[in-house]
């Protein structure tokens, strides 16, 4: 009896260690110029150039002549943009510049905002913000949330 107990304790606990959780955080891989209070970006938009960067893999995405081009470095028309003060939005989409015409209307207000960086919670987005809020980025929400600091303010 005893070893039929723990055969079948041992199987519960077998089956029990083939469950596995999947969380996707990229933390460490974001450039040190992202904006923060997200613990996962797959590519930011940055409305005043209208380019996207892919964090996983470290690139830029811009249209040009007919194409999207996979660049290391900014356009070359944008060459002196500070990225560091410019406005990006986390998009948690995959192949995100596909969307390009949706993205250039919905974010043209972010367009000039240097160094007024908020957290722009969009449909495609975990809401992991560390209790920030996309109006006001400090936290205390915008009286249209739907949680107590969890970050889930509306688009």
């Amino acid at each position: 009896m005893l070893s039929m107990f723990l055969g079948i304790a041992t199987i519960a606990m077998v089956n029990t260690s083939k469950a596995q959780v999947s969380v996707n955080i990229n933390i460490g891989s974001q450039p040190e110029w992202g904006p923060s209070g997200y613990n996962y970006a797959e590519y930011y938009y940055m409305p005043d150039i209208e380019t996207y960067y892919y964090v996983p893999q470290k690139q830029f995405v811009y249209f040009s002549g007919n194409r999207w081009v996979f660049s290391a470095g900014l356009p070359p028309a944008h060459s002196n943009y500070n990225i560091y003060s410019g406005y990006k939005v986390v998009v948690n989409r995959p192949n995100a510049y596909k969307y390009f015409n949706d993205h250039k209307v919905k974010y043209a207000r972010y367009k000039n905002y240097n160094n007024h960086q908020v957290i722009i919670k969009n449909k495609h987005d975990n809401g992991n913000h560390n209790g920030q809020y996309k109006k006001n980025g400090n936290g205390k929400g915008n009286n249209k949330g739907k949680g107590k600091g969890h970050g889930k303010g509306d688009d």
